[in-house]
């Protein structure tokens, strides 16, 4: 977490100074000075010290201010926020303005079709925290009636929204407004109960944040005993108070709900229509609940396809690959080799492509050139042999992007930038998307990252806390020349072995004990004793 955030302080300080080069700018120390530089007009305002809201109890901390005009004798003003993870995704009906930072300005920069803000937790509460600021702003008559507002993204891409507008459901300035009064009622309904007066207002769910609070045994045990709703992963408060307001109090309960049933009740005459219509009306993916609560109440996962559509295709060579990255730059390619029984001269086992020098963009373009010509050669070599071949990954998008990076560096020949599309164009494909098969056949609690199939599957890591971020910090100790830095080469290395071979395990599960699985549709199950 302390990484996470240096991380995200370093990226924000970056984005910073590139702007103060390109436009005029100042940064107030003081509330009085914030006010004299918004009634200036300031191009860019950073880290601006905004006024209390006494009206409403509201204050707003935003990193930047940017000027968009001016309205009625006063400049007003859009707020910004910067931060170290994705903003927008792919959705086809949507549509959102994307300015650059040598162009940052809303006006006249163009409408990217085809992408939307992205409906995680993290640019929710990011979305919030603009129309939060939005709305100091109009009280101290800088703000903007349209409610502009953007997020600048890990990758330095500025993305503006209009807050006024629909278009943003889960935080433009309605969304904000409600959840607002809400907070303010709860503190209302607090303050009166720390008097002596009604009931306490609150009661535990489980959300997200839980994840890292220090209070979290205490609630997850009483949550736990009483199959609280709010433990079907990915839940909204919304959802839960939807779900609730029907008598859906147990993660059981919703398990016996009917996916099919799921489909939103017309008009306004509501009795007697299903309970799944009627909460279909506002909850847009309420299957996806039913069945992450039918694994937790199963105790087992479950498929989504017939048993004969669960597999994943196998070849005579097998490549499993998997990468190690720190700041956006690939220091590790490793690849463990696999055969069928009949095939004889290719060696079995894995090779890793591994720098621990300075992590420039020409390292990693070696470190990437090493891996692929070892790849490439043991392909042909399989050809050659009439012997056919797969190279397997768990996530293609982040394999892809790092390949990609690192054919950008200067050096690197066009026959070798081909070769790599070619390959991941081939057909019947060799770079198989472990991720998507899994997807496609196998339904979880919620969670559908390596870690948590290949467990399923029955495999275990040789290190106690496998992760990506972990490895991180491994990484910066294993750039050191002493005793701790070469175990913790070590350690990275064995950890990524494992990767790989965990995308082996989970393709061999898929083809086998998987296909075992009950069906998502099917009658409730009891999973076999261990």
């Amino acid at each position: 977490m302390a990484r996470r955030r240096d991380v995200a302080q370093a990226h924000r300080r970056e984005v910073v100074a590139a702007l103060i080069e390109q436009y005029s700018w100042a940064e107030p120390r003081t509330v009085d000075d914030t006010l004299a530089a918004l009634a200036a007009g300031l191009q860019l305002i950073i880290h601006p010290r905004l006024p209390d809201d006494l009206d409403q109890n509201r204050r707003a901390t935003v990193p930047l201010l940017w000027r968009l005009g001016k309205r009625d004798g006063q400049f007003i003003y859009a707020p910004i926020v910067v931060k170290n993870n994705e903003v927008v995704e792919v959705a086809t009906s949507r549509r959102i303005i994307e300015s650059t930072l040598q162009s940052l300005s809303p006006t006249n920069a163009p409408v990217r079709e085809g992408l939307g803000p992205r409906s995680t937790l993290t640019v929710t509460r990011n979305g919030l925290v603009l129309a939060h600021a939005t709305r100091v702003l109009q009280w101290l008559g800088h703000g903007d009636a349209e409610g502009r507002a953007a997020m600048i993204d890990r990758n330095r891409r500025v993305w503006w929204f209009t807050l006024a507008s629909p278009e943003t459901p889960r935080f433009n300035l309605d969304a904000y407004d409600t959840a607002f009064t809400q907070r303010q009622l709860t503190l209302t309904l607090l303050d009166a109960w720390s008097r002596g007066v009604g009931d306490y207002p609150t009661s535990p769910y489980w959300h997200r944040e839980c994840e890292e609070c220090p209070y979290r045994s205490t609630c997850e045990e009483t949550l736990t005993d009483r199959q609280d709703v709010s433990l079907v992963r990915y839940t909204t408060l919304e959802q839960q108070t939807s779900l609730r307001s029907l008598g859906i109090e147990t993660v059981s309960q919703l398990a016996e709900l009917d996916p099919s049933q799921a489909r939103p009740a017309r008009g306004t005459e509501l009795e007697g229509v299903a309970k799944e219509a009627i909460l279909a009306r506002s909850i847009e993916r309420l299957p996806d609940l039913i069945y992450r609560a039918r694994v937790m109440t199963w105790g087992t996962f479950l498929r989504s396809v017939p048993d004969v559509d669960v597999y994943c295709p196998t070849a005579d060579v097998e490549v499993d690959v998997d990468m190690e990255s720190y700041d956006d730059r690939t220091y590790l390619w490793g690849a463990s080799v696999r055969t069928a029984p009949h095939v004889e001269g290719i060696a079995q086992g894995y090779t890793p492509f591994v720098t621990w020098d300075e992590l420039t963009p020409d390292a990693e373009r070696d470190v990437f050139l090493s891996f692929w010509q070892w790849m490439s050669e043991l392909r042909e070599r399989a050809v050659a042999t009439s012997l056919t071949f797969a190279a397997y990954c768990f996530w293609a998008q982040a394999e892809n992007g790092a390949m990609d990076r690192a054919l950008e560096a200067p050096g690197v020949a066009p026959t070798v930038v081909e070769s790599v599309q070619h390959f991941r164009r081939q057909q019947p494909p060799q770079w198989i998307d472990m991720h998507e098969h899994a997807k496609r056949c196998i339904q979880t609690e919620g969670p559908l990252g390596l870690k948590h199939l290949a467990r399923g599957a029955g495999f275990e890591w040789r290190d106690e806390n496998p992760s990506g971020e972990a490895s991180m910090l491994w990484y910066e100790v294993a750039r050191g020349s002493d005793e701790e830095a070469l175990r913790s080469r070590q350690r990275l290395l064995e950890y990524n072995e494992d990767d790989c071979r965990a995308t082996a395990a989970l393709r061999d599960w898929l083809n086998g004990d998987a296909r075992l699985l009950g069906h998502r549709d099917g009658p409730r199950i009891t999973p076999p004793a261990h």
